[in-house]
């Protein structure tokens, strides 16, 4: 963890960046430049720093000028250089931007990863050597750590499959392997939607063979070619639905869940967004009660379990059980009862 004195210094370097980029602002858009008193009334901070953050772009290659009108010293910027440099674009949109450059290395493999270094590039020939350093700058102060994710070097070509048969509605065959049967079905699937979750990418579609609307992740699919069969595309709003009730990748039935959690832990739930539909009541003794409906029980048995001891399921049953059996099979392998051979 950083200590008081370095966070401290990050938030102080993000300030200035931010300052800065809103004194470029100003001086584009203003016509007779501006004071260094206009400026540090403008963004609430002393004339000494306004001169230092000039001096510092300056340095940086923005070029900037003074002149005197009016019996006063003001900032401008040269004329040409103003439309050189993507007015519409906030110090907010370039350091997403370079957050987003940092997601791109989880989709390698696939078209959107293409895409986007090839956006990026664009992108960078359009700005001047400036405003490049001004990004590497921000680059240093912000960053991003990819979650983990698969590799996935093959998906390019059935994300472009499926996207098609999507827009004309045409149904699919694929072989696809399921991991907890450890087997391999031929499948029939009305394709729906892409999904990327978790690092991996999902199809949303209705499996014919089963007879009802299921996930699939695409590094599984084993073979896949588009039919000549249509069918009805569903409203996407009952998709989206369907998406937004899942605790992680898996669908079930949905059903409301009820989970306690221990005062120690409480703070750290109650400061996050888990599920769009949760709620959260705190009872008298700190503990918390936290609720939520869900679609199916198994990724939010995954994630009660990660709290070991501080998450008591309340309802339904059938995840007490499910957290039962998991929590009995744990103990039988660290008591040496259920080797694991």
């Amino acid at each position: 963890m950083p200590n008081r004195s370095s966070q401290g210094k990050i938030l102080a370097r993000g300030d200035q960046l931010s300052r800065q980029w809103q004194i470029i602002q100003r001086l584009i858009s203003s016509r007779t430049g501006k004071s260094v008193s206009e400026l540090a009334a403008d963004l609430d901070c002393h004339a000494r720093t306004v001169y230092r953050d000039l001096s510092a772009l300056q340095d940086a290659g923005f070029p900037l000028y003074t002149e005197k009108l009016d019996g006063s010293n003001r900032w401008a910027m040269l004329e040409g250089a103003k439309h050189r440099i993507p007015v519409p674009l906030s110090l907010t949109e370039l350091t997403a931007l370079v957050f987003g450059r940092g997601m791109v290395p989880a989709l390698k493999g696939t078209v959107f990863h293409d895409a986007l270094e090839s956006l990026f590039e664009k992108l960078k020939t359009t700005l001047p050597p400036e405003m490049i350093r001004f990004l590497e700058r921000v680059e240093q102060h912000v960053g991003i750590s990819a979650e983990p994710h698969k590799t996935q070097p093959h998906l390019t070509e059935f994300i472009q499959v499926i996207t098609g048969a999507i827009s004309d509605r045409c149904c699919l065959t694929m072989d696809y392997y399921t991991m907890s049967r450890r087997k391999r079905t031929r499948r029939t699937v009305e394709p729906h939607k892409i999904w990327y979750f978790g690092g991996s990418f999902y199809l949303l579609g209705f499996c014919r063979l089963r007879g009802e609307e299921r996930v699939f992740a695409l590094d599984r699919i084993r073979k896949l070619e588009t039919t000549e069969e249509t069918f009805s595309q569903p409203a996407p709003e009952n998709i989206d639905t369907r998406i937004r009730n899942t605790f992680g990748a898996f669908m079930g039935e949905e059903v409301t869940v009820r989970i306690r959690f221990s005062p120690d832990i409480a703070g750290y739930i109650k400061e996050k967004t888990w599920h769009e539909s949760q709620e959260i009541f705190e009872e008298q003794n700190g503990c918390i009660l936290f609720t939520a409906r869900v679609a199916g029980i198994e990724e939010i048995k995954h994630w009660i379990l990660r709290w070991g001891a501080k998450a008591e399921v309340i309802s339904p049953i059938e995840l007490q059980e499910a957290v039962r059996r998991e929590v009995e099979a744990m103990a039988g392998i660290y008591s040496g009862k259920n080797k694991v051979e």
